[in-house]
């Protein structure tokens, strides 16, 4: 199919298996397959979009941001990072991010937090601009799969930046991510995928006003995750771990 890239968007790697925009507001799931590479793309900039990742086949196995951090001694999540589930998997390779930070803190808004925040955005006057949630849209998708609000957990909030300071202070870094920027995700195993494209819970624009982003799938060949398994010694052992679950 043909699509217009955003500006300043390097080629993809491999040739797109299928192309589509997520709206602001909008909310999408899906299995990224083993061997696949998902590329993110910011259409506009200041876009920003949460995601949870869970094991494809059973789905108690998902994402532990806190291990993925510890065990790769970062505070941050960028390129050449792995994306770990509370099993040792690694879900996803983060194998390329133009913007250098991906945000672990933040966690989504619910109904009464975008309230408060931007006002009342009901369906009735707004139509499909209303003012959505991150937590409704993750359940939507969650549904989807036999899921509920037991697994929505912890959060990335891809393109965005919280930096923290000395006294623990939280703080948002607006204009991380910029028209153009992209980030890539390589699954090593069958990963199913939860998003939504919203604002950061502490982005302090006072407009509801979500950007969307391109996503883009490829076939990978397993080298271009390379960095990421050798960045670590900890993450050889966990794409062994992965690895052996397809024995």
């Amino acid at each position: 199919m043909t699509t217009t890239l955003a500006p300043d968007s390097p080629p993809l790697p491999y040739p797109a298996l299928h192309e589509e925009v997520l709206p602001g507001g909008g909310h999408r799931s899906f299995i990224l397959r083993r061997g696949r590479l998902l590329r993110l793309t910011d259409i506009e900039g200041g876009a920003n979009v949460s995601m949870l990742l869970f094991n494809a086949f059973e789905k108690t196995e998902r994402l532990n941001l806190p291990d993925s951090l510890k065990c790769q001694h970062t505070a941050r999540l960028t390129r050449g990072h792995c994306l770990y589930s509370d099993m040792g998997r690694v879900l996803a390779a983060i194998t390329a991010d133009t913007t250098g930070w991906s945000d672990s803190l933040g966690g989504v808004l619910n109904a009464d937090e975008v309230r408060a925040k931007y006002g009342d955005g009901p369906y009735q006057t707004l139509r499909n601009a209303c003012h959505r949630n991150g937590t409704d849209n993750l359940l939507v998708e969650l549904g989807k799969w036999g899921m509920g609000l037991e697994d929505l957990l912890m959060v990335l909030n891809l393109f965005s930046r919280v930096s923290v300071d000395a006294a623990g202070g939280m703080h948002f870094v607006p204009g991380n991510s910029k028209p153009g920027d992209h980030i890539e995700l390589y699954a090593p195993m069958d990963t199913l995928v939860v998003m939504t494209a919203l604002q950061h819970p502490m982005d302090p624009s006072p407009d509801y006003a979500p950007r969307p982003v391109r996503l883009s799938w490829m076939q990978a060949d397993p080298a271009i995750a390379e960095h990421c398994r050798t960045s670590r010694p900890e993450n050889v052992r966990g794409f062994i771990n992965t690895e052996n679950l397809y024995l």
